[in-house]
């Protein structure tokens, strides 16, 4: 410690401390840089950003200075470093390698290649051995669905020891390190590490071990599913599928989870060789950036039929990966499921999976505010709690440790996620994009019990859903790019007028309560403010603007629209009619073009 300050900049040069046990210590004065505010799933700039001389070193610094001030021992225990495989990685975990060594951690594991999938990372921290060595945290290099490349996005994010985002309260200390530090520690003489081969480099009192990257996520997928009827299905001369894991992290994994150990042709894969710039693309799983997989699946980018791609049959089931693969997306043949759709069919088939059912089943469910409530029909049903957060999975954790960590209440069990693609179980403490795929074979491996007789398809499995619990008509428009400052001045003036909308006619709808929604965590009892302007109709509609925590760069407005149709004569309207006055009600509260310019989206999910 002892590198921030709440005083002056001005810093005299410190002479290299020669340490013999680890080497040349140096302390390189700095100075804060402005907007290290880590979000929703910590810090994302452009990359140019962050290679800047120190900026990158004071993030790291600060978050050392603030595990540390928090009591977490880093000199005993393991450092795991990862990333996603974006252009900067290499270079940012050699530099992170020497500042851990500086202070004072005494071992450090990186994936092969420098790989980690986000999920893995969670994975490795909880289950990797021996425990005595177990991880007091991760560095995980990644800017998620965003971007990558020289002129892209680059983050960083700091996991804790039971495999979880940092949670509020540290990543507050980190911030405010940001704000005030005035040096960083390194060691000179550390040497580059070969991060293709695993193996374990010693330096001093330093441990260095590049380990593989997808062994121990795969060990511990193969513990929460039954592969052999999933293999079953697979193998099945009317079921196809195709991967798509867009040139990010996740191939690895895809490759290693149905090639060897299912058994599967290489072409269930594609895009499965992680590239710095994920070939050019922009690898966030939906209907507009997975266009390769869309179309083969015999869709278009709003979720319409097509006859697909000439010459090759539609598969049976189509699955995509984002840059960090801890999202997903599912297609059945010419037929999309939503991410909140199939949070629902996934909790409501909960027993197929073996992690679940030999555990006694579902104890707790939860979705991120703007998911829709289609889960909560399940829970209902179930008759167990249903918990409505913030977006982040960081507010999943508490939910998942309840007993565990703060002696309370074991909802485990349990099965969260959100509407941007993201699902999972308390396996890990991350969501993870492969366990959602598997969750989804697995369902449709214990409908399809019976190779001879008719194939039960996703759409079945959707529509008999419907069937039972009604539909929730739900679509997000997202607005990348906008003016910061406007963006704001919009929620301001919506946040400003909630008691005014209150009980406002809007065309057929009338605003039962306009709030901005606040979470008063039931574990631990923090309350979280300002997490996104809701205006609920009386008839259960909803609409809901946010501003993402994820964006790399300006900012990116959300405008979430939801309507619950019991119906059962109305269950497939296209989603464009059955929303389409929401939408126009939605646009007149907001005033987005007046605001931002704009009123047409740049994606549509």
């Amino acid at each position: 410690m002892g590198n921030s300050s709440s005083g002056a900049k001005d810093v005299e040069e410190v002479e290299p401390e020669l340490a013999p046990e680890v080497g040349l210590i140096e302390d390189i004065p700095t100075e804060p840089f402005e907007g290290q505010k880590p979000g929703t799933s910590g810090l994302r700039k452009k990359t140019q950003v962050f290679m800047q001389p120190h900026y990158l070193e004071n993030f790291v610094q600060s978050t050392f200075d603030a595990v540390t001030e928090v009591g977490i021992d880093i000199t005993s225990g393991s450092l795991l470093i990862g990333g996603d495989g974006r252009y900067h990685n290499d270079t940012a975990i050699q530099t992170i390698i020497s500042m851990a060594a500086a202070n004072g951690v005494k071992r450090i594991w990186i994936g092969r290649n420098g790989l980690l999938s986000t999920p893995a990372a969670s994975a490795i921290i909880r289950e990797r051995g021996p425990r005595w060595q177990a991880p007091f945290g991760a560095f995980i290099l990644t800017a998620s669905h965003n971007p990558g490349g020289p002129d892209e996005d680059f983050g960083i994010k700091f996991n804790c020891k039971n495999g979880e985002p940092a949670p509020e309260f540290l990543t507050d200390k980190i911030y405010l390190n940001t704000t005030r530090i005035i040096g960083y520690k390194v060691v000179k003489d550390v040497p580059t590490i070969d991060l293709a081969q695993v193996g374990t480099v010693v330096h001093g009192p330093v441990t260095i071990e590049v380990i593989d990257s997808t062994d121990v996520h795969v060990n511990l997928l193969k513990s929460v599913f039954d592969f052999t009827p999933i293999k079953d299905l697979l193998d099945r001369p009317d079921f196809s599928m195709l991967y798509d894991s867009m040139h990010g992290v996740n191939g690895p994994y895809a490759i290693a989870v149905f090639e060897k150990e299912l058994g599967q042709h290489s072409s269930v894969n594609f895009n499965a060789i992680p590239k710095e710039d994920f070939n050019g693309a922009h690898a966030d799983p939906n209907l507009t950036y997975a266009e390769e997989l869309v179309a083969v699946m015999g869709l278009d980018a709003q979720g319409g039929i097509t006859d697909g791609i000439e010459g090759y049959p539609i598969p049976s089931f189509g699955a995509a990966a984002d840059g960090d693969g801890d999202r997903n997306m599912i297609l059945g043949s010419q037929f999309f499921v939503t991410p909140s759709d199939s949070l629902a069919v996934i909790c409501d088939n909960a027993e197929c999976i073996p992690f679940i059912a030999s555990q006694g089943g579902l104890k707790g469910v939860a979705r991120s505010m703007p998911t829709s409530g289609a889960v909560d029909h399940v829970a209902k049903k179930l008759g167990i709690p249903l918990f409505e957060t913030p977006t982040g999975w960081k507010y999943f954790g508490n939910l998942m440790d309840s007993k565990e960590i703060f002696n309370s209440t074991d909802y485990t069990p349990f099965i969260c996620g959100e509407e941007s693609f993201g699902t999972g179980s308390n396996h890990i403490r991350e969501k993870d994009g492969i366990w959602a795929v598997l969750a989804w074979l697995q369902i449709l491996a214990f409908h399809n019990p019976d190779p001879s007789q008719q194939l039960v398809t996703v759409e079945d499995i959707v529509q008999n859903h419907w069937k039972t619990y009604g539909r929730n008509y739900y679509c997000r428009w997202d607005f990348e790019g906008v003016d910061k400052n406007e963006a704001n001045r919009m929620m301001a003036h919506m946040r400003l007028h909630v008691g005014r909308n209150t009980g406002q006619k809007m065309g057929s709808y009338v605003i039962a309560t306009a709030d901005d929604f606040e979470y008063v965590d039931p574990v631990d009892e923090s309350v979280t403010e300002k997490q996104g302007i809701r205006f609920l109709m009386e008839d259960g509609s909803r609409i809901i603007f946010r501003l993402s925590g994820t964006a790399g760069s300006g900012a990116t407005v959300r405008m979430y629209i939801e309507k619950y149709e019991p119906d059962e004569s109305k269950l497939n309207m296209p989603v464009s009619e059955a929303l389409n006055e929401l939408v126009y009600v939605a646009l007149d509260l907001s005033d987005i073009k007046g605001f931002c310019g704009t009123e047409t989206p740049t994606v549509i999910t």
